[in-house]
């Protein structure tokens, strides 16, 4: 499958700035205008990308006319990361097709992508093939994906999932600890699944970073950009995320 619009664009980011910082908005918790003026803030201040999505997860009128505002006030891309096949709408410019790589359940292995196929394959988006691995804690996502949590201790087991998702054809990996989980995947892990992509998985690590620091050191471990939704929902949003993009941007360039 060849990249598409989206993918290009993260290509040429990781080229010339040497990492993405990705900001997430739930339609759930921060929907209509409020999602906005997040998503309006992330961008201002220096966004990548902007993603939508959630554990429980907006749907229907609410998630489609969240993203078409949201659309109207940024220009950078707006990406769906579905926590079920509900959180699909035409008005995003690409979706993570997506499979929970270390889920019990053949539902987010296979079922859900089978019935979500053929709304992606109608509504024009672009898709982009992804491996999403859940890491203790797991929090939410891990409890309602049924997930079979990589032990924190265990980089060799996480480095074996990264690999599988490359072979597998992913051209994205996404490592998470779960919304609101104490700490980010640790640093020795981080580096043996960025290894185990090499440059053929774009790879991004999910939850727990809540500081320009971590921030510094998830890019400095080996990631190729990060995801933030929780630490961006309250105090000087754009503060925090001014701090942290500059923070992980300067480790960035060391790549460049």
């Amino acid at each position: 499958m060849k990249p598409g619009k989206t993918e290009r664009y993260y290509k040429e980011k990781l080229e010339s700035e040497g990492c993405l910082l990705c900001s997430l908005i739930d339609p759930d918790k921060s929907f209509l205008e409020r999602g906005v003026e997040i998503a309006k803030a992330a961008y201002e201040e220096g966004s990548d990308v902007i993603l939508i999505g959630g554990s429980l997860g907006a749907q229907g009128s609410q998630l489609d006319e969240t993203v078409r505002m949201i659309k109207e006030e940024v220009k950078i891309p707006v990406v769906l990361f579905p926590g079920n096949i509900s959180g699909l709408t035409h008005h995003a410019d690409a979706v993570y097709f997506m499979q929970m790589m270390n889920s019990r359940d053949v539902y987010w292995l296979s079922t859900a992508q089978i019935q979500a196929a053929p709304v992606v394959y109608r509504s024009k988006i672009e898709a982009i093939p992804t491996s999403y691995l859940v890491v203790e804690p797991g929090q939410a996502v891990g409890w309602i994906g049924n997930a079979n949590l990589v032990p924190r201790a265990r980089a060799d087991l996480a480095a074996a999932c990264a690999l599988s998702a490359r072979f597998s054809g992913s051209h994205v990996l996404i490592s998470d600890v779960g919304s609101g989980a104490p700490e980010p995947v640790p640093n020795e892990m981080i580096a043996s699944i960025a290894k185990a992509c090499s440059d053929d998985v774009v790879y991004f690590c999910a939850g727990g970073i809540r500081s320009p620091k971590q921030a510094a050191e998830v890019i400095a471990a080996g990631a190729d950009g990060i995801q933030i939704g929780t630490a961006f929902e309250g105090g000087d949003i754009r503060k925090k995320i001014r701090s942290v993009r500059e923070a992980m941007k300067k480790e960035g360039k060391k790549r460049v």
